[in-house]
C-alpha cells in the first residue's frame, strides 16, 4: 500500500482550494500587474465606441450629401462661358443700316406722303408739260433705286447666314453640355435671340421687296395717269392761229 506524505496532502489541498476559489469568483474583475480588468465594462465600452463610430459615419455621410448639394447648386448657378448676343445684335444693326440707306423714298411716313403728293397722285398731273416729264423720270429712278435697295438687303441677309450657323452650332453644343440649370436656361435664351435675329432679317427682306414692288406699282399707275393727261392735252382744241397786224417799215 502506497502512502503519501502529510506535507504532500497539504499542498494538494491548498492548490484545490485556490482553483475552486478562482473558478467560483465572478469574472467581472481581474488584476494583472496592478491593472484591474472588468470584462463587462469592457464590452459596454466597445458597444459605446461602436455606436459613436456609427454616429460619426452618419455625420460624415450627411456632410458629404450637403457638399454634393452645394456642388449641384454651384453648377446650377454657373453661367455660360460665352455669349452670342453681341454678335447677333451686330447682325441686326447691319440689317437696320441697310434699311436706313434706302434711296429717295425711305421708310418714313411723312416722306412717303410728301413724295406721293408731289409725284404720284392726280394733283401732280396738273403741272406743266416739262414738270410731267421730270416727275416721270423721278418715279422711274425711285423704282430702280428701290429694287437696288432690295437686292442690297438680300445680300446682307445672305451674308448673315454664316454667322447665324456658327452661333447656332455653339449654342446647341453649350445647351447639350450644360452643367446646370442656369447654363441650360441661358443657352435656351440665346437660341431664342438667334431665332429673333433670323425673324428680323426675314422681316427686313420682306419689307425691302414689298417697298420695291409697291413703288414700281405706284410708278406704273402714275405713268398711266400721266399718259392719259398728256393725251387729253394733245387732243384738246387749242386757240389756233390768231392774226395780228404787221408793220413792214418803221417810221
Amino acid at each position: 500500500m502506497t502512502r503519501f506524505p502529510v506535507r504532500g496532502l497539504a499542498v494538494a489541498g491548498a492548490l484545490a482550494i485556490a482553483v475552486a476559489t478562482t473558478v467560483a469568483a465572478p469574472p467581472a474583475t481581474a488584476q494583472f500587474g496592478g491593472i484591474v480588468y472588468d470584462p463587462t465594462n469592457y464590452a459596454q465600452n466597445v458597444l459605446t465606441a461602436a455606436r459613436s463610430l456609427e454616429q460619426i459615419n452618419n455625420q460624415i455621410q450627411q456632410i458629404q450629401n450637403q457638399a454634393t448639394s452645394l456642388l449641384n447648386e454651384a453648377r446650377n448657378l454657373t453661367s455660360l462661358p460665352f455669349s452670342q448676343l453681341e454678335a447677333l445684335q451686330t447682325q441686326v444693326q447691319q440689317t437696320q443700316r441697310l434699311l436706313g440707306e434706302a434711296q429717295r423714298i425711305a421708310y418714313d411716313v411723312t416722306q412717303i406722303d410728301q413724295a406721293f403728293t408731289g409725284r404720284y397722285t392726280a394733283g401732280s398731273m396738273s403741272v406743266p408739260q416739262q414738270q410731267l416729264v421730270d416727275n416721270a423720270r423721278e418715279r422711274w429712278e425711285t423704282s430702280v433705286g428701290a429694287f437696288q435697295d432690295s437686292l442690297r438687303v438680300q445680300a446682307g441677309v445672305v451674308g448673315n447666314i454664316d454667322g447665324t450657323r456658327t452661333s447656332m452650332d455653339r449654342l446647341v453644343s453649350a445647351s447639350q453640355s450644360a452643367e446646370g440649370a442656369l447654363q441650360a436656361a441661358q443657352a435656351g435664351n440665346q437660341l431664342l435671340a438667334l431665332q429673333s435675329q433670323q425673324l428680323a432679317d426675314l422681316t427686313a427682306l420682306l419689307a425691302a421687296q414689298s417697298r420695291a414692288q409697291a413703288l414700281d406699282s405706284a410708278r406704273s399707275a402714275a405713268s398711266q395717269a400721266q399718259a392719259r393727261e398728256q393725251l387729253r392735252r394733245f387732243l384738246t382744241p387749242g386757240t389756233g392761229y390768231q392774226p395780228h397786224p404787221a408793220r413792214m417799215f418803221h417810221d
